[in-house]
């Protein structure tokens, strides 16, 4: 239990909507968090995906070379350490990630001087995308278990030869209850968010689909579906397939609220361009994680990283996430998006 941050009722009923309050302020709370991190582009120096993969090797345009590299997952890393909080020291219990090449980057990223201490385990999983890029999951064995790995395919009817990223339902134990983490990185919105929509729409009712087989079988489970979606809260995709709430209140148990739609209601957003905020990095959780009724687990509150070592300072890019490259010149920065994350309390029974 070291490794475990504990609160006093006292010292959180600021930031949590206590049911049952104890009036000598004795109740205990283990505070656990779980984000998603878009790494952009972490790829290794190998061309192993041929003309998609070349841009990324020392002979390709970025000349990708092992010092790019190793600067790239230090920075990672460094990062990454930084998602450590007050209340989750540990930093998060569990990290979804998008946009790396295999699972050797992952491995390198964890080994890092910043966050070896944590002991980071990797899950992954190699997806048909075209361009070679995946989605994984870091996890704090001493906070999450695992207990089973899915991956699912997005197949487009209309478009039989259309290749995206898998998605990867990791099902498992946090802080001992059973929840399912389905990490995604939906299809992009490449020739226009409109014309592009319906294949965020398809992934949206896969996300679905993986969320309701998972309720047929355990009722009373958690579920989180994160990821660079591509899609803001009130698109489509998310307000109306998976039919993801904007208010906690209106999400029913085996439904979904999207605790980022008022973050971005307020300016605050994962990504810019063109002067635009938007969040696509989002986290959606089911309404049994809302309250604690039907779940020791209880949501808190979400956060962006929006730290300012993240943020670009030149230009008419400032503010705006240090990407690791623009128009072609290396930055040396992080990623194009901002780290999300999400915080769940559980009562510790004296």
């Amino acid at each position: 239990m070291r490794h475990f941050l504990i609160f006093s009722l006292i010292a959180i009923l600021s930031g949590i909507n206590i049911h049952a309050q104890d009036s000598q302020g004795n109740k205990k709370y283990l505070v656990l968090g779980v984000a998603f991190y878009n790494l952009e582009n972490l790829f290794d120096t190998i061309n192993s995906n041929g003309s998609y993969d070349r841009e990324f090797s020392p002979q390709g345009a970025r000349q990708w070379d092992g010092r790019k590299y190793w600067s790239k997952i230090n920075n990672m890393a460094y990062a990454i350490s930084k998602l450590a909080t007050k209340t989750t020291p540990m930093g998060p219990a569990i990290i979804g990630v998008s946009e790396i090449e295999n699972k050797s980057v992952l491995d390198d990223l964890v080994k890092a001087e910043q966050i070896k201490r944590r002991m980071l385990q990797v899950v992954h999983h190699d997806s048909p995308d075209r361009r070679g890029v995946d989605v994984g999951l870091l996890y704090n064995p001493r906070l999450f278990k695992v207990l089973n790995v899915t991956n699912h395919t997005l197949h487009i009817d209309s478009n039989p030869k259309f290749r995206t990223r898998d998605q990867m339902c990791v099902t498992g134990l946090l802080a001992e209850e059973k929840v399912s983490i389905i990490v995604n990185h939906w299809p992009s919105r490449l020739g226009g968010q409109e014309q592009s929509s319906y294949l965020r729409e398809a992934a949206a009712a896969l996300s679905k689909h993986i969320a309701d087989s998972l309720w047929n079988v355990d009722p009373n489970q958690g579920i989180i579906i994160m990821g660079d979606l591509n899609d803001d809260p009130m698109d489509p995709s998310c307000a109306k397939v998976l039919n993801a709430k904007r208010d906690k209140d209106d999400a029913d148990t085996n439904g979904f609220y999207n605790p980022f739609w008022k973050l971005l209601d307020k300016g605050i957003g994962s990504l810019a361009y063109k002067g635009q905020w938007n969040l696509f990095d989002q986290i959606i959780i089911s309404g049994n994680l809302i309250d604690g009724k039907k779940s020791p687990l209880k949501y808190w509150k979400c956060q962006v990283h929006n730290h300012d070592f993240l943020k670009d300072t030149n230009g008419n890019r400032v503010g705006y996430p240090l990407r690791t490259f623009s128009s072609g010149i290396f930055l040396n920065g992080y990623s194009d998006h901002f780290p999300t994350e999400v915080f769940f309390t559980k009562e510790i029974k004296q």
